[in-house]
């Protein structure tokens, strides 16, 4: 196999980048402009929302903890009571 033909079976992820960079040559510099800050909106934006994630699943495991605890100690003066 030549290399004329090594390079002709090139990866799907290849050929989609070059049709995605061909059409943004036809784009206007306002709508890169537009789409380049989107995209920085949207990767600084996932911080903010795992953040989020990590801090709500302590919370959830904290209160899970707490009714426990308060399940397991209601019950216990239920009994002393009779």
């Amino acid at each position: 196999m030549g290399k004329k033909d090594a390079s002709a079976t090139g990866l799907p992820v290849d050929q989609y980048r070059k049709q995605i960079g061909k059409q943004d040559y036809k784009k206007t510099k306002p709508a890169l402009k537009a789409t380049r800050l989107k995209a920085e909106a949207k990767k600084y934006s996932s911080g903010f929302r795992d953040a989020f994630l990590v801090i709500a699943a302590i919370l959830f495991f904290v209160l899970c903890v707490y009714a426990f605890f308060y399940l397991n100690l209601s019950t216990e003066l239920n009994l002393d009571l009779d």
